[in-house]
């Protein structure tokens, strides 16, 4: 066997599934999927399936959903309500065996045995298989594929098999399966594609090149047509064939671009490095990847390996490159949101990606500035000033929440998100400011930075209406808790909302000290003035927050109090969501939370919690809430980890890993890589007690007491930091960049380059 076909040999670095269940094929396509934030490939089979084609589906399950995705790649399918959707493009990794004249198909003969492995360390998919087909012949093969880190425009494909039998006629098929579905043809050639979408006018060029070698000598295939290759040729028992495919695959946003000379360039650039080297350029992108995003736990076997998944899609999520698009609440994984983005980027996507890839975190945010106007006329159209971001987006920043879908009954139900849940609009001022703050991304506040957070201010302050009690309420909104719909002054929304008004004063205060020639060119472009600026240092003492003077409490929106109490803790053994089983009504009228809500407000703004608020507000809502969205453990988790309830956070790690890692049909969709995000956040945030916000970089530690140690690195302000935390001490190295000063416990410690600062964890 092919050493390139073997997985890493340390079982941390690597998940497996064996066998296969129609039950359960879908999430493991969706598990692992690879990427590398340009395309998204599912792990469907390549070889023994049928062809993915039938429609509609009433009574039978698919056996399998492959998929091919391109980052951006939107269009308007034909659906009620017409909302934008990420476009499939050709299955490049389907191959078709037929022996004998008999297709090889898992639903015919027998699989002695079938192992799907994700190497995470390379970034690869593996299988490893054996079929036994009706007429006794045994299929022996194994494969890899990869989504290339080095050239994300290309992909590989690597397959050898032998068989059992001499003299067994045999037939290999390769081509670009569906291609072109849902779009229309630009050009087709011989190794060379174009497609063009209908609506939006966006395109996609492939292009590719195969080759089938066997005893070690190449054969020549047959080209019937464009971008399909066959093989015929008569098997010697145990003699393998190795067959070897290159993609390479571009998008052109503009209808005056063609992205085939693009896509023909790439595909000869990758072919004339030979697929070893691509491989080997690939593996070498991830090493560099992991050299700076793996987090080590000693003492924690599954949650090491449940965290390196965690970190492997965010990786594969992510694209530096491309400012134009974002990580959808599945990223490229899966059908569910149609692509959309939401909240999860920059709530729990944006902490990982700014601490170990702050080239990514710019690119994602850079999204959001070049999506301003559309949030801009979001906010006009709904009768407000600054920039309201829609609560679902796709590559124009216009909203994209239906505004009804059809329930189980056939009528339509309202959809209310897209008109209600504001929030989003603080969510990404929080991301941007905490961005630069541990950056120190200069250029990037006075493009785009400064503007997001002054337009964002300006918009809360228009939402934020002052009442005949002297104060400002936000009325008709959706919180983070999604159970309770329409409801005045959520907490979360209210104090995001104050403190995106302070940053956006804090902002205007600073260009104007440091840069008074770019405070005064953005200020006159956005025509905001002194009298304004002095409504919005009023309207931050004004806003109503619903937290209690005297305990702390914060109220999680007026009236919550008021409704009947609930114990979910009666309902835990359900598999269905709470609100599926008491029935919608019954869950407005309760003290039930989906999600992290005044626990997520918690999370970002611990400094609203003094004392032992923080404690009181947690036990509060830790047990009213159900859970029901997969972005609420990991944020229960981080809280409580800094609370020092180990024990607590742990579950929570480990409820958050098991939706993905463990093979459930609801995941079929994708992965869902905000919960991802925020195991990530747990982890280091919460028992690491990492902070880049701040002056200096902080670390407040707080180990369960089974770890041994956790180690990990972070990036600040052009520095590389390498910490180690034990029970007894915190380790901290400089590798790369000027002397700085870090606070561990609070305490200001000097960290020069090159040197080991030793501190007791006590």
């Amino acid at each position: 066997m092919c050493k390139e076909l073997q997985p890493t040999p340390d079982l941390r670095w690597i998940l497996t599934h064996d066998g296969y269940s129609v039950m359960t094929e879908s999430a493991v396509e969706s598990r692992f999927a690879l990427g590398n934030g340009f395309l998204g490939m599912r792990a469907a089979r390549s070889v023994s399936r049928g062809p993915t084609w039938a429609s509609w589906l009433g009574y039978i399950r698919w056996a399998s959903w492959p998929r091919c995705y391109v980052a951006g790649l939107f269009d308007m399918p034909n659906t009620e309500p017409p909302v934008p959707a990420l476009v499939p493009v050709a299955d490049w990794s389907r191959v078709r065996v037929i022996l004998d004249g008999e297709p090889l198909a898992a639903r015919d003969g027998e699989m002695l045995y079938g192992t799907r492995t994700l190497d995470l360390r390379r970034g690869v998919l593996l299988s490893d298989w054996m079929h036994r087909m009706p007429g006794g012949v045994t299929f022996t093969g194994q494969e890899l594929r990869l989504l290339s880190q080095a050239d994300r425009t290309a992909g590989l494909q690597v397959l050898r098999f032998a068989l059992d039998r001499d003299g067994v006629e045999v037939r290999l098929e390769a081509s670009f399966g569906l291609a072109g579905l849902g779009m229309e043809p630009m050009r087709l050639e011989r190794d060379l594609a174009a497609w063009r979408t209908e609506g939006t006018g966006k395109a996609v060029g492939m292009a590719g090149t195969a080759t089938l070698s066997h005893n070690d000598e190449v054969a020549e295939a047959e080209r019937p047509f464009p971008l399909r290759w066959v093989w015929r040729w008569r098997s010697v028992a145990g003699q393998a064939a190795v067959f070897a495919r290159l993609v390479a695959v571009t998008r052109a946003d503009r209808p005056e671009d063609d992205p085939a000379p693009r896509a023909a360039a790439a595909l000869e650039r990758s072919a004339s490095l030979g697929w070893r080297a691509v491989l080997a350029a690939h593996e070498a992108a991830w090493a560099e990847r992991w050299a700076m995003s793996d987090v080590v736990i000693e003492g924690d076997d599954d949650l090491q390996r449940a965290l390196r998944f965690a970190i492997y899609h965010l990786t594969s999520a992510a694209n530096p490159d491309d400012e134009r698009v974002s990580i959808g609440a599945r990223g490229l994984t899966g059908d569910a949101y149609f692509g959309h983005v939401f909240w999860d980027t920059e709530i729990y996507l944006l902490p990982f990606y700014t601490a170990v890839w702050p080239e990514a975190a710019r690119a994602l945010l850079m999204y959001r500035f070049n999506t301003l106007p559309g949030a801009r006329e979001n906010a006009v159209r709904m009768g407000y000033r600054g920039a309201l971001y829609p609560w679902e987006s796709a590559d124009t920043g216009a909203e994209t929440t239906p505004e009804s879908v059809l329930g189980p009954n056939g009528a339509p139900v309202e959809i209310l998100t897209g008109k209600m849940e504001h929030h989003i609009s603080a969510d990404v001022a929080y991301a941007v400011w905490h961005y630069w703050r541990a950056t120190g991304d200069d250029a990037f506040l006075l493009q785009a930075g400064a503007e997001i957070l002054l337009e964002t201010a300006r918009f809360w302050v228009s939402r934020a209406v002052l009442e005949a009690d002297g104060r400002r309420h936000i009325r008709h909104v959706i919180g983070p808790d999604e159970y309770h719909e329409d409801v005045d002054d959520n907490a979360f929304t209210n104090v995001m909302a104050r403190w995106t008004i302070a940053r956006g004063l804090e902002v205007v205060a600073l260009m104007q000290a440091l840069w008074p020639e770019d405070a005064a060119a953005l200020r006159a472009s956005l025509a905001l003035d002194d009298a304004e600026l002095a409504t919005w240092q009023a309207a931050i003492s004004q806003i109503v927050d619903g937290r209690n003077s005297e305990s702390g409490l914060y109220e999680q929106f007026a009236g919550f109090h008021e409704l009947a109490l609930l114990d979910v803790a009666d309902y835990a053994d359900h598999a269905l969501p709470i609100d599926v089983v008491i029935g919608r009504e019954r869950t407005r009228g309760s003290q039930v939370v989906k999600q992290a809500d005044v626990v997520a407000l918690m999370a970002l703004l611990p400094e609203e919690f003094p004392g032992s608020s923080a404690e009181t507000n947690f036990r509060h809502y830790e047990p009213r809430c159900a859970h029901g969205s997969s972005l609420s453990a990991a944020m229960h988790a981080l809280v409580a980890a800094r609370l020092g309830h180990a024990e607590l956070a742990l579950r929570d790690m480990r409820e958050t890993a098991s939706l993905d890692l463990d093979p459930d049909p609801n995941s079929a969709g994708g992965v869902r890589i905000a919960g991802l995000g925020g195991l990530w956040q747990a982890v280091v945030r919460g028992f690491g007690g990492l902070t880049l916000a701040g002056e200096r970089l902080e670390i407040d530690p707080r180990l369960p007491p089974e770890w041994k140690s956790l180690s990990f690195r972070t990036r600040w302000r052009d520095r590389t930091v390498a910490i180690r935390i034990t029970p007894e001490a915190v380790e901290v190295r400089l590798l790369a960049g000027e002397r700085m000063e870090i606070g561990i416990r609070g305490a200001a410690m000097p960290l020069e380059e090159h040197k080991v600062l030793r501190a007791s964890a006590a």
